[in-house]
């Protein structure tokens, strides 16, 4: 079978996506296709979504931080966006997304928008609420393991 002529094949726009959660968070790359499918659907209805095509080429997740390329058709690139600020929540765990740009080529995507753009979280000893825990420190900011769950700290929380 013959390709399409280049100016019959679709056209497509990569979104570069920075994934931040709690650290003990658990999704993969199919819970975070399927969450965009399901808020793709919810806001733009099923011929929108449709339209708009969404598909995660790229993913990788690990201690909280992640980064993604979201692929959507030409034109559609906005409703990508809204359908992705959508998305609060994965499998139970809170989640927030911030596309970092938008780019025509895949390769342009990764260089200009991903690797290196998260910092690798260091695991430290701190004192909270007057008793010693374990806090994963990304960016300036903590998050402090508190009875099973984490509370966001910062450090003028310590003495």
């Amino acid at each position: 079978m013959k390709h399409l002529p280049k100016h019959l094949r679709p056209r497509w726009r990569y979104l570069a996506v920075h994934v931040e959660t709690w650290p003990d968070a658990d999704f993969d790359r199919r819970d975070f296709q399927r969450s965009i499918w399901f808020a793709a659907q919810n806001l733009l209805g099923d011929a929108g979504s449709a339209d708009a095509d969404l598909k995660v080429l790229q993913f990788e997740f690990e201690e909280g931080v992640g980064e993604a390329i979201v692929r959507a058709r030409h034109g559609h690139a906005d409703e990508a966006r809204a359908a992705l600020a959508c998305i609060d929540e994965i499998r139970g765990d809170k989640i927030g997304l911030r596309v970092a740009g938008i780019s025509g080529t895949v390769r342009a995507c990764e260089e200009k928008y991903l690797r290196g753009g998260g910092q690798i979280p260091d695991e430290r000893k701190v004192v909270f609420e007057d008793a010693p825990r374990s806090a994963v420190e990304r960016d300036g900011l903590l998050d402090v393991r508190t009875d099973g769950a984490f509370a966001g700290a910062t450090e003028l929380d310590f003495e």
